[in-house]
Formats: structure tokens, sequence, C-alpha cells
């Protein structure tokens, strides 16, 4: 059966290859991503499959935007990836008050304000996936130069586990995914020619799976998803 997902952070990456594979399943993708030309090109590729909704998710009307075009069509959703991320890498002494700021707003307060917008949208069974990372999972190998990303994404897998939590009785699922170490432009402009073990394409095929069907086997839990250090 055909699901309703919504991809944050769809335009390159990991979201990107995650949207991909879903459309190639046969379901429905809400891409969502300020680069409008990307997304497009998204949907020229799978005209039957995408959708695309360009716009910052760090804007206060970004769950509004979601909840218009749903409202609208009449339609509801059935799982949510929060992809969308972005990586300072600058040591915490030389962290400012805007890199704390642009990555806790991108990576931590967007999932959660998108959340709380469209939680009346969700059909019943839905799953939410957070994409956390290695690095804000408790009792891994911590980076030099990630303090504020790493307290981000721990912050978010901690989310994560509030959400299951008040969301239980909707009979929505959400679940957090650690990444380790995978080859994308992210990745590779924080750490310049770094050669990480996984493929964004490689990904992309156990998060789709992932958010189909692992809320059967999961709720409330933040799972690493990594070969070792540093991936």
């Amino acid at each position: 059966m055909s699901k309703r997902i919504v991809v944050t952070g769809a335009s390159r990456g990991i979201g990107n290859e995650t949207s991909k594979k879903l459309a190639e399943m046969g379901h429905e993708v809400l891409v969502i991503s300020r680069s409008k030309k990307l997304l497009n090109q998204l949907k020229e590729e799978y005209p039957n499959n995408i959708v695309p909704l360009s716009l910052d998710i760090t804007n206060s009307s970004a769950g509004e935007t979601i909840v218009q075009y749903l409202h609208k069509n009449d339609q509801k959703i059935d799982g949510l990836i929060h992809n969308a991320g972005v990586l300072i890498n600058k040591p915490f002494i030389e962290q400012t008050r805007a890199d704390w700021q642009k990555q806790f707003e991108v990576n931590l307060m967007a999932p959660a304000l998108l959340t709380k917008d469209l939680h009346g949208f969700f059909n019943k069974d839905s799953h939410i996936v957070t994409i956390s990372s290695m690095g804000g999972y408790q009792g891994s190998s911590k980076f030099p130069g990630l303090s504020v990303y790493s307290a981000t994404k721990g912050g978010l897998s901690i989310l994560t586990e509030c959400i299951a939590t008040e969301f239980s009785d909707k009979k929505i699922s959400c679940n957090s995914l650690c990444l380790g170490a995978v080859q994308t432009e992210m990745l590779e402009q924080a750490f310049p020619g770094i050669e990480a073990p996984v493929e964004p394409e490689e990904i992309a095929d156990f998060i789709s799976e992932f958010v189909l069907s692992g809320h059967k086997f999961y709720n409330g839990q933040i799972l690493p998803v990594t070969l070792g250090d540093p991936g």
C-alpha cells in the first residue's frame, strides 16, 4: 500500500537519496528544502511520486506551509523523516553564539516545532524518524570540533524519546537513527578528504525501509547505525 512520507533536507545527500528510494518504491514523498531548483529536479525524475515544497524549516511559518498543503489537498501523512541538518566544525572555544543558534535551530528546534505543527495530520500507525548522529549517542567516541553539533544531535535523540511517550496514545511511533559517517557533501565540507565507509545510497535503503516498517518493532528508541569509529 502506498504511503505518504515527508522528508526534510531532501535536496542533497541522505535526504535526496532516501526520497528517491521511497519514490521508486511507489510512495508519495513530500520533499522539503530551501532549494526550489534541486527539488524540481527530483520532481522531474519522479513526476508521479514527488511533491516539492520549497521552504526554510527554521522559519516560523514552515509548519503552517506544510499544513496548508495537506489541508488543501485533504491529505494526511504516514511518515516524517527529520533529516535536515547543519554541521559547523570548529573548536568549542571558537564556536560563536551564531554557530550555536544555527545548529540548534536546524538540528533540534525545527524538528520539534514541525512535529508539533503536523501532529494532527498523522495517520494511525505513523512513524516519525529523527536522523541523529553517533556524535550525539551517549558513550560513543567524540571528535574535536563537533561539540555543538553533537549536543544538538543528542538533544534530538532525547526529544525522540519524549515524543514517543507523548504520542503513544495516538498510535504514532517515534525513533531516532544515530548514523555513523556517511559520504555526503556535508561531511566532506566539514572534514575535507575524509573517506566514510557508507555511501548515501546505501544508508537511504536502510532509512526507507525503517520509516515504513521499523515502528512495528521499535518505539522511543535511540538506535546506533554505525560500522565503528569514525563511522
